[in-house]
């Protein structure tokens, strides 16, 4: 053993020590004293009072700017929903008589297998068509056209706002050093955090909803606009200087061009993120599939919440293969000539059948709304499935939750809660030091001060005993998952297949199954996180092993190491740095996941967000929201560190 690791084995020792000692210990030492207390909720509550009730901008008001620019983002999104959903209509109620009727369902999907033979083929045309067909079949149809009417105007905006900061970052490397911490946070900080001051600020109802869906899908975006206009070819660029382009004129017909395939794969992160907020923005008005979720959670309807959350995967799915379709598509020129029909024929159909299918309509009701008697409902599957699971399977079910709960759980959470504050601060700046030096080691301890100063110590040790548990386990499955995708063609497509199926459910979807088969608690939020973080450490470590250069394993062979000896002693610690940020990664998704398993029962900081939700403070949830952010910062600088030290140390870097 190393010195640095014997150093660390001697503070983990004393750590359980000092944990069996925690009875004999001053109450100070276990709970940070009131003396070093803030009220940063206080402050932050007043600072938005002010804000709201009191600050002016211009000649108006912040409370009435932001209404006005709620009332600008209503009419597209109006608009939006009449086309969908709801058609235009007189009258209110049970006397309100249609004018002109909604898309029908026929046009919708018509539409929609346009957009796949378009994007890609007509595999993908079919594979639309049968995912939104699935949603008329099976009663989804209106709740999902909600959610398409939010997503359709929220990934617009995040895609422009993203491309705008991004550009700029990219003109400007100082503005770029600014918006970094400002992107960190808005990537860290749990959605649940911002809804609070965004309700105060746009009031209740599906528009605060799409600002939420837009500030949280953004910042991937961002990031990534920046590195397309970065990686533009150097010699594209001097060229266009060389013919006297303008500096718009270079951004225009020569960097976003060229950088638009990579700019697409942004897009497809907006849509993404933008239906993962569908649940958690329909607690704030947004409506929708979400909505159908999060009251089927509240009843505890299995069934209800299976059929809606299915709903939500399908979507999940078709969307995210038909931007990815569009993403490998851009740039391509279209060399048709004729007129515009001739050049559009796709789009002259689906135009052609929203008007046929309109007029239809008035006369066969079916033709305009699925019928009723056709819908196919499967609640009484899902629920009867629960039930037999729960009847047959309740002692194994029991017995493996309990075996975890009790020798891995509770014993974890025993034991960083028995730990001494100043203890903690310690080892986490020490930690810091020993990774990246002073700066690092500074990071680390006004972090961890923040977190003692707001007086939810408990909270913060128990969302990192969850997210400790939960990313071990997650690493445990993960990377042997990864090792055997890189080593096996076919095992790494079922792998690759079951890892995509895992990124496009949204988070609450999760949450569904384990409720109903372990109930609520600590361990249903484990699995839940586990499921939901578990894509990273497999990719990463299938990726860090795949990029290892074949003439080492070739060298390692030819010295007679066997399989297992090349793997151990060559491929994963060639690995470790890819496989680090991979756990790195599994700790950002553990977290921010943990802010919606507070629905579940736990009593960690996510459940301190959702309760500030509940009752609309806005102090306590940005100030528990921040909490987290800085565990999450923490765990980031530290990892990112240690992976950079491996790389140094392998001779991976320069």
């Amino acid at each position: 053993m190393t010195r640095q690791g014997s150093v660390w084995l001697g503070l983990f020792l004393a750590s359980l020590g000092l944990a069996l000692l925690a009875p004999r210990l001053p109450a100070w030492a276990l709970d940070p004293p009131d003396a070093i207390l803030l009220d940063m909720s206080g402050w932050v509550s007043a600072g938005m009072d002010w804000l709201v009730n009191r600050a002016t901008f211009g000649l108006f008001t912040v409370k009435e700017a932001t209404r006005g620019i709620a009332a600008m983002i209503e009419l597209p999104y109006d608009a939006t929903r009449i086309a969908l959903v709801d058609g235009i209509t007189e009258g209110r109620g049970r006397r309100a008589t249609t004018i002109v009727p909604p898309i029908s369902w026929i046009a919708v999907i018509t539409a929609m297998v346009a957009l796949g033979i378009y994007a890609r083929n007509i595999w993908l045309g079919l594979l639309m068509g049968v995912l939104f067909a699935y949603l008329a079949v099976f009663g989804q149809w209106e709740s999902a056209m909600v959610t398409l009417a939010s997503i359709i105007i929220a990934v617009p905006m995040g895609v422009v706002g993203g491309l705008a900061l991004g550009t700029a970052a990219y003109l400007s490397p100082r503005f770029n050093r600014a918006m970094s911490p400002m992107l960190d946070l808005m990537q860290t900080v749990p959605t649940f955090a911002y809804l609070v001051p965004i309700l105060f600020l746009f009031g209740f109802g599906p528009v605060a909803a799409l600002i939420a869906t837009v500030i949280y899908a953004m910042p991937p975006m961002v990031r990534i606009t920046t590195m397309a206009l970065n990686a533009v070819p150097a010699e594209l660029k001097e060229f266009s200087l060389m013919v006297g382009c303008t500096g718009a004129q270079r951004l225009r017909k020569v960097l976003l061009p060229t950088a638009l395939p990579d700019l697409m794969v942004g897009v497809n992160q907006v849509i993404m993120l933008s239906l993962n907020m569908v649940i958690i923005a329909s607690m704030i008005g947004a409506g929708g599939l979400g909505f159908d979720v999060l009251n089927a959670l509240r009843r505890l309807d299995i069934g209800k919440g299976v059929e809606a959350g299915v709903a939500i995967t399908v979507m999940a799915v078709a969307l995210d293969r038909l931007s990815q379709a569009l993403a490998k598509r851009a740039g391509v020129p279209d060399l048709r000539n004729g007129s515009w029909v001739q050049r559009h024929p796709k789009t002259t159909l689906v135009v052609a059948v929203i008007v046929i299918t309109g007029l239809v309509g008035l006369v066969m009701p079916w033709v305009q709304t699925y019928p009723k008697e056709a819908m196919i409902s499967t609640r009484g599957f899902w629920a009867d499935l629960v039930k037999n699971i729960n009847v047959n399977y309740y002692d194994q079910l029991e017995s493996f939750k309990n075996l975890l709960l009790l020798n891995v759980l509770l014993p974890t959470k025993r034991f960083l809660l028995a730990l001494p504050w100043p203890w903690v601060m310690a080892l986490v700046t020490l930690a810091g030091w020993q990774l990246g030096r002073g700066r690092l080691a500074l990071l680390c301890l006004a972090l961890t001060a923040f977190l003692a100063t707001t007086g939810l110590w408990e909270q913060a040790m128990t969302t990192v005993y969850l997210c400790g548990i939960s990313v071990v386990i997650a690493a445990i499955i993960g990377i042997p998952l990864g090792i055997l995708a890189a080593s096996n063609a076919t095992a790494g497509k079922v792998i690759g297949g079951f890892i995509d199926t895992l990124q496009t459910l949204p988070s609450f979807v999760y949450l569904i199954p384990v409720v109903m088969l372990f109930r609520v608690g600590d361990f249903s939020a484990m699995i839940a996180v586990v499921l939901y973080a578990l894509a990273p450490a497999v990719r990463y470590a299938a990726h860090g092993l795949r990029s290892i250069p074949s003439e080492l394993i070739e060298a390692g062979t030819v010295c007679g190491c066997t399989r297992w000896q090349v793997l151990r002693r060559i491929r994963l610690p060639m690995a470790l740095p890819d496989i680090m940020l991979g756990i790195n990664q599994t700790i950002m998704l553990a977290l921010s996941m943990l802010v919606i398993t507070a629905l579940v029962g736990t009593r960690d900081l996510g459940q301190q967000v959702y309760a500030a939700l509940a009752t609309a403070d806005t102090g306590a949830g940005v100030v528990a929201g921040v909490s987290v952010a800085a565990i999450a910062i923490i765990a980031d600088r530290l990892i990112a560190a240690g992976a950079n030290r491996a790389r140094a140390r392998l001779g991976m870097t320069s």
